[in-house]
């Protein structure tokens, strides 16, 4: 029997409406000194998408 839907593993991805780069919650943001595992939700209020400078409220759920 396998387990499913555990870990950070499960947390969906978010695209840049504006350059395309995908923030993987299970990589994090490692450049910003976003640790592996952090959701989407929980990330700072000002993280901003390191390829472009984009705001949080420019990303969609992938």
């Amino acid at each position: 029997m396998t387990l499913v839907g555990t870990g950070a593993s499960e947390s969906p991805k978010y695209r840049c409406t504006v350059c395309g780069y995908e923030y993987d919650p299970a990589v994090g943001d490692p450049s910003q000194g976003i640790q592996p595992g952090t959701p989407f939700d929980e990330l700072p209020a000002d993280w901003k998408c390191p390829q472009c400078g984009a705001a949080k409220d420019r990303f969609v759920r992938s």
